[in-house]
């Protein structure tokens, strides 16, 4: 069995000691009287203080200096033993010092092999010396021998119990710093995975929102730049557009600290009306032809923004690679949830092969509601976005609807 370490097994150990120390000062005093006062005159007395004292002397210099060089824990308990031996030759209050003493194997001896090893040699020295004195005859064996066993029995069994206890204590110890140091653990790892969350959705609304809108006006200031000398009309309908841009990107900057604070609720504002100002300016900057069926769908905050953001990153797609020349957008309640599908008539592409930010973005943002984006599309062909959100109240009837198609800008 391996030595009791830790700060629990320390402390039991210390108040153990300091309790008993007060009771063993006692005890000591006492036997002294009784030796001094009731023992029979002559060396046998002086003989059995000494022993009593050298016990008394090395236990206070254990207890006041334990870091003495000379007088260590078992150097204490060796002149335990020694002095048992001589008392019981002595035939001068050894049980009573014995018993006393029996808790210091425990405290001192610290581990259950060292103890049992120093109670045992404690008991061998008193049995050789009342052996010694008394030879073979019916007293030892019927009073000497029986009693000694019998209290060495019960001081083994509460100090294996004693032991027992303080290791459960220690492990029991260990276990709870191990779940807290874990438990802080798992926090901060909780904490590092939703500032790295936060940092990602953060990346997504500024690439689906203020990128997006700064990339149309860097294409609308180069139009109009252009066409300054040879068409000013239509450059200044684009220096409109640029400050109509610019205007609906500060908005959706404000909106984006907004949405940092807000966590659910019912959404501010109509996503129909929403998305026809969305398509509106993308028909007006593009030229393209935009189809658009909406319905007024209600959701909350979160369900909004991530329509919203779908519908800007998918016509900055058109935009950007389609070549079409006709957008459709269809918004839908759906007994699943709503729907939102994005189509055009452009070159089309392989999705598998698509590498950019915006398709895995949109992804993610609607994995994160439970939802789902499916892009079809081949060479040639044009391309199907799809994007489903479940709803978790069901729509009533009597929707508004906001129907209609872009002009050609």
């Amino acid at each position: 069995m391996t030595a009791l370490a830790g700060p629990t097994a320390d402390a039991f150990w210390a108040v153990s000691l300091r309790r008993w120390n007060a009771v063993c000062w006692v005890l000591f005093a006492a036997m002294a009287v009784g030796l001094a006062a009731m023992d029979r005159p002559g060396g046998s007395r002086y003989g059995a203080l000494a022993l009593l004292g050298c016990v008394a002397l090395c236990y206070a210099l254990l207890d006041r200096f334990p870091g003495h060089p000379l007088v260590r824990p078992h150097v204490y308990l060796s002149v335990l033993v020694l002095a048992l031996g001589g008392l019981a030759y002595l035939r001068s209050s050894y049980a009573a010092l014995f018993m006393v003493t029996l808790p210091h194997y425990w405290m001192f001896g610290r581990t259950p092999r060292a103890s049992m090893g120093f109670l045992g040699l404690a008991t061998a020295a008193t049995l050789a010396g009342s052996w010694y004195r008394q030879g073979w005859s019916p007293e030892f064996f019927g009073e000497t021998v029986v009693s000694t066993l019998i209290v060495v029995a019960v001081g083994v069994l509460i100090g294996l119990w004693a032991h027992a206890v303080v290791a459960q204590s220690t492990e029991r110890a260990r276990l709870i710093v191990e779940l807290e140091r874990a438990q802080a653990e798992l926090s901060e790892a909780h904490q590092r995975q939703g500032a790295a969350d936060e940092r990602e959705r953060m990346a997504r609304d500024i690439h689906d929102t203020l990128a997006q809108g700064f990339a149309s006006i860097v294409v609308l200031a180069e139009a109009a730049r252009a066409g300054l000398g040879s068409d000013p009309a239509r450059s200044g309908r684009q220096l409109r557009s640029i400050e109509s841009t610019a205007r609906e990107n500060l908005a959706e900057a404000r909106e984006l600290v907004a949405s940092a604070q807000q966590h659910g609720g019912t959404a501010a504002g109509s996503v129909a009306r929403t998305l026809r100002r969305i398509l509106d300016r993308f028909a007006e900057d593009t030229g393209l032809t935009v189809a658009a069926d909406l319905t007024d769908v209600g959701c909350d905050q979160q369900t909004r923004i991530a329509l919203l953001r779908c519908t800007q990153e998918s016509l900055a797609n058109v935009r950007k690679h389609a070549h079409a020349s006709t957008v459709g957008v269809v918004l839908a309640r759906r007994p699943y949830g709503v729907e939102l599908e994005v189509t055009d008539d452009g070159t089309g592409f392989v999705p598998e092969e698509s590498t950019g930010f915006g398709l895995d973005g949109m992804r993610k943002r609607l994995a994160e509601l439970g939802g789902r984006l499916t892009v079809t599309s081949s060479v040639g062909d044009g391309t199907r976005v799809l994007a489903v959100i479940p709803l978790e109240t069901p729509e009533d009837g009597g929707v508004q609807r906001d129907k209609g198609s872009g002009g050609t800008g």
